[in-house]
């Protein structure tokens, strides 16, 4: 295979489909509470430095060998305090959290566990641990997945069905989907939408996070300094997409929480403000994880489809070898290019042997004008025409011509030819027969270069037509 482009661009698409949340919901808002207390990089928990990563403490660098007293007991606040808050803020409340749960963690933490459960709260996997896992090697990582599972399973009585690492690897969604033990996963912060990613022969539902309606900008520069600001933001994305769900575009809207940070009583004023708020619009729904998720999967499950990206160069030849007629090599030249998921899609694939038809040289061009047939001429009559330009012909009844109008077609193609060396090519499924007719006698009185220019374009819109019958 040459080489091919991993990331996606596309996504949903322009018209990403209607989240058809339950009750005619316009927003659904995923809370997401992080529990890391006791998972965190220390000397205690078998690692060589301390933890350094999103405290109140500015500039933290970790302590390599050391125990750092100060991120401990920041950290120690939120299992303390700050759990307890929120757990009343949303009990109160009656809003349901998905926890992001460290295994670690909560094995050290066995009454917030406790809580989490009572209150029907759903309860993810965090990771083992909560470290940095861009340098750790794929077997390591995959090690440490499946004793998350296990301990997970041990600690919380059930097993997790989400799963979010956070400082992750580039093979840290790939490995958590081979599991095939999730419903959903959520290492991505690349959509508004929950959307299905095919691993190998898995369809994961990803959802995905957010790490900007997030209270780790808290923690970060640039950040949030003040509950206030916090409301605010939270307050413009809710206003945003609640608008859209009105148009009926609903989204998913994922805030992001840490106990050692929204925990602390200035923070957790914003967050109580913008509950506020959005509790007092109708059509809100404020799901856990896996509900999301199970919505998703009843209402849009996936459909899997032939991607050309992913096929081998016979099999990508032969489908998409006659969308620019009897010209297979623009396929063959299109294949070579750097293709990826962006090009699964009628307009993606256009684009890409668009590019090859527009860069081949005057004559290889004249070549696709040639290969092109007379509108309505003898190899229609003898039913010669290939399967796409029979259905397009047929589209305008050129198939059911009276005898007047075969002979004017057949004056006005001998006399276009003639003048300009090439047929007439128009995009018929755009057009009438009577539009048409009238596009053939005004064009046969242009000068060549222009037809030559008119025709190619004419030639992309055909095959664009064409791709929008296979492709999404």
């Amino acid at each position: 295979m040459p080489n091919r482009y991993p990331r996606d661009f596309r996504g949903h698409g322009p018209d990403a489909p209607d989240a058809q949340w339950p009750g005619g919901a316009k927003i659904a808002i995923s809370i997401v509470l992080n529990y890391e207390e006791g998972g965190e990089n220390n000397l205690l928990h078998g690692d060589a430095q301390s933890e350094a990563f999103l405290s109140d403490i500015a500039g933290a660098a970790p302590w390599p060998g050391q125990r750092h007293w100060n991120m401990e007991s920041i950290y120690d606040y939120g299992a303390r305090a700050g759990f307890w808050r929120l757990h009343r803020l949303f009990t109160e409340r009656s809003v349901p959290v998905t926890i992001y749960g460290v295994a670690t963690a909560l094995a050290r933490n066995p009454e917030q566990v406790a809580a989490m459960k009572a209150a029907g709260w759903e309860i993810a996997s965090h990771g083992l641990k909560w470290v940095e896992h861009r340098d750790m090697p794929e077997e390591e990582e995959a090690r440490q997945i499946a004793e998350a599972f296990r301990l997970h399973t041990e600690v919380v009585g059930a097993p997790p069905q989400g799963w979010y690492t956070g400082r992750c690897s580039m093979n840290t969604v790939r490995l958590t989907s081979e599991t095939c033990q999730l419903a959903w996963i959520s290492d991505t912060y690349d959509d508004d939408l929950p959307y299905w990613l095919e691993v190998g022969d898995r369809d994961q539902l990803v959802i995905p996070y957010t790490l900007e309606a997030n209270d780790m900008r808290f923690a970060t520069a640039p950040g949030y300094i003040t509950g206030e600001q916090f409301y605010q933001y939270l307050k413009d994305s809710f206003d945003t997409l609640y608008a859209e769900g009105q148009a009926g575009r609903a989204k998913m809207f994922s805030i992001g929480l840490h106990n050692r940070l929204i925990g602390r009583p200035g923070k957790v004023a914003g967050l109580k403000r913008f509950l506020d708020y959005a509790q007092s619009h109708e059509g809100v729904w404020f799901p856990r994880r896996i509900d999301i998720a199970r919505h998703w999967a009843k209402t849009h499950p996936h459909k899997r489809f032939e991607r050309p990206s992913q096929m081998d160069r016979a099999r990508f030849v032969a489908r998409f070898g006659s969308i620019f007629e009897h010209s297979p090599w623009i396929a063959e030249r299109a294949f070579d290019l750097e293709l990826g998921p962006a090009h699964d899609s009628a307009a993606g694939l256009h684009n890409a042997l668009a590019r090859v038809f527009r860069s081949a040289s005057p004559d290889e061009r004249m070549g696709v004008l040639r290969a092109h047939p007379d509108l309505a001429g003898k190899l229609a009559q003898a039913r010669r025409l290939t399967a796409e330009s029979t259905s397009e012909q047929s589209s305008a009844a050129l198939d059911a011509l009276t005898d007047t109008e075969r002979a004017r077609f057949e004056r006005l193609n001998a006399d276009y030819t003639a003048r300009h060396g090439f047929p007439f090519i128009i995009a018929v499924r755009d057009n009438t027969k009577a539009s048409i007719l009238a596009a053939f006698e005004a064009r046969i009185a242009h000068d060549s270069a222009t037809e030559f220019a008119t025709a190619c374009a004419q030639v992309e819109r055909i095959a664009e037509l064409r791709l929008k019958d296979i492709l999404p």
